[in-house]
């Protein structure tokens, strides 16, 4: 007795499944390509020292953003005076390390104004550092 050969060899996949693999290769692509760092004004901050230096020659200068307002070590000036005073007070120092500059910021400064204000700083000649915490003594009796 002969059996008889089935010549049909082509077999189709199930068709249930192609649309779970479209999905997640959808999704693969979309989440590898959002992956971009985001890109901004790019700035050199200073790197805090290890070790604590014993004496300081001269203060860093301060300066405070507020919303319409920019203070240079407590003192109010107008933006237009801002950058010269600025620039006067970094050419007295002779290293670059006295030439930080501490930027302090209150919650309601806009980001353009920050950035016009770091921007002067920088084009001054002083490096920006952002004071972001306060530290208090309190003295308990």
């Amino acid at each position: 007795m002969r059996l008889r050969r089935n010549s049909n060899l082509l077999v189709e996949p199930p068709s249930s499944a192609t649309g779970d693999i479209a999905f997640n290769l959808i999704v693969f692509f979309l989440v590898c390509a959002s992956i971009q760092p985001d890109s901004g004004r790019k700035q050199t901050l200073p790197k805090a020292d290890q070790v604590e230096q014993e004496e300081q020659q001269t203060e860093n200068i301060q300066v405070e953003i507020a919303r319409q307002a920019v203070f240079l070590n407590g003192d109010l000036i107008a933006m237009k005076d801002f950058q010269p005073r600025l620039k006067a007070k970094l050419d007295v120092k002779p290293r670059p390390e006295d030439k930080v500059v501490v930027v302090k910021s209150r919650k309601d400064t806009p980001y353009s104004q920050w950035i016009a204000v770091t921007s002067r700083i920088e084009d001054a000649g002083g490096i920006v550092t952002l004071q972001l915490e306060e530290e208090q003594t309190v003295a308990v009796p």
